[in-house]
């Protein structure tokens, strides 16, 4: 197949000049954005431009990555433009401690724009999956670098069954999505993230004054279920997943106690149906 970005009619390339035009201006969070045809990781690269003076707002997009990764050093693959690809860098003046917020907002900001644009039932997966049912349509991953923090998102879109990295796996193509359309996702996405992000930091990075807490509680997928989580050092714990506390971390009530997990895999756990004759 030819190398040319206009050989898959069905996946145009972006405009870096036309997601320029619509999202960067004065006064605006996103201070650049840059498209790239390929990229190693977008969050190393734009962790080594933060470190070479970008500023807060700088967003960079590939139109396929050869390195990407999820959480747990996960590989990433997606076919070119099949997806959105894109790593936006922040620089927040909340304490350091309420700064894992960060990822679960860019999180509830993408669910927000995709339900509005997209039309389908996307909920959260904490930390930092966005599903339909059970099934993964992206992924976040965030990082420091120095003082910034690097927020990344792979979200499937024109994916097709036979192109599926995992069984599991979903695109908004797939899903019967309204919207297909990489350039409006992104931009609403974007614009999403920048009223959410501007709220939290108006309120100091605090969750519950901010509203983001409560939100995010109601777009989780997590919350109410029996869960299995997969922690550090080769130990899982099981319980039901209660809430989320003001720190982002997850409380999972197991034993009879609740504990806090500020990382971890998570699996939802399905309950059993009801016997026959149960109401």
């Amino acid at each position: 197949m030819s190398d040319s970005p206009y050989a898959d009619l069905d996946r145009p390339p972006l405009s870096e000049a036309a997601l320029t035009r619509a999202l960067v201006r004065p006064g605006a969070l996103w201070s650049s954005i840059s498209v790239v045809a390929r990229a190693g990781s977008t969050n190393a690269d734009l962790a080594q431009a933060a470190r070479e003076g970008a500023r807060q707002g700088a967003v960079l997009v590939a139109e396929t990555q050869y390195a990407g990764r999820g959480r747990l050093a996960r590989e990433w693959t997606a076919p070119p433009r099949s997806g959105l690809t894109f790593s936006m860098l922040f620089v927040p003046e909340t304490p350091p401690a309420r700064q894992g917020w960060l990822m679960l907002l860019v999180g509830l900001a993408a669910v927000t724009a995709l339900r509005r644009v997209a039309e389908i039932d996307i909920r959260l997966k904490w930390p930092n999956d966005l599903i339909v049912g059970e099934r993964k349509l992206a992924g976040i991953l965030a990082e420091r670098a120095d003082s910034a923090v690097i927020v990344g998102m792979g979200l499937n879109v024109s994916l097709r069954a036979d192109e599926r990295p995992v069984e599991q796996a979903t695109s908004l193509a797939l899903e019967d999505a309204a919207c297909t359309d990489r350039d409006p996702l992104l931009r609403a996405i974007l614009r999403e993230v920048e009223s959410h992000y501007r709220d939290w930091e108006a309120a100091g990075g605090d969750a519950e004054a901010s509203g983001l807490r409560a939100a995010y509680l109601v777009n989780c997928a997590t919350i109410g279920q029996e869960v299995k989580v997969e922690l550090p050092g080769d130990r899982t714990l099981t319980g039901l997943a209660t809430g989320v506390d003001a720190d982002g971390r997850l409380l999972v009530k197991t034993g009879g106690e609740v504990q806090a997990l500020g990382v971890g895999d998570v699996v939802h756990v399905r309950r059993p149906g009801p016997a026959a004759g149960a109401p």
